[in-house]
């Protein structure tokens, strides 16, 4: 799915009972949802680490719940996910110049 389009899928689910609306309630259960999907697959690599076991399919179910979290934050903020991301490749791309230049 193409995730412009995932966003706007997301962004349709109603987040808690009632459905948060209000930025102050709902941009830090999506920032906590974010950082807390994020520690799963820290989680998963600790197992991996630790124990040996590692499951791809349990991190790509991870970071499927880590991309919803992510497209809800863009939707919040006013973005879309691919405006974000070619805001990030620009800003890789100029580090990447500088460390060049250094």
């Amino acid at each position: 799915m193409e995730i412009d389009r995932y966003a706007e899928w997301a962004a349709k689910i109603p987040v808690g009972t009632p459905p948060l609306k209000d930025d102050a309630e709902l941009l830090p259960y999506l920032c906590l949802g974010l950082t807390s999907e994020a520690g799963e697959i820290a989680g998963l690599m600790k197992k991996r680490l630790r124990d040996g076991q590692w499951s791809a399919d349990a991190a790509a179910d991870e970071l499927g719940d880590v991309a919803y979290y992510f497209a809800r934050l863009c939707a919040a903020i006013g973005k879309t996910p691919s405006e974000v991301l070619d805001r990030s490749v620009a800003k890789i791309e100029g580090r990447l110049r500088q460390s060049a230049k250094a």
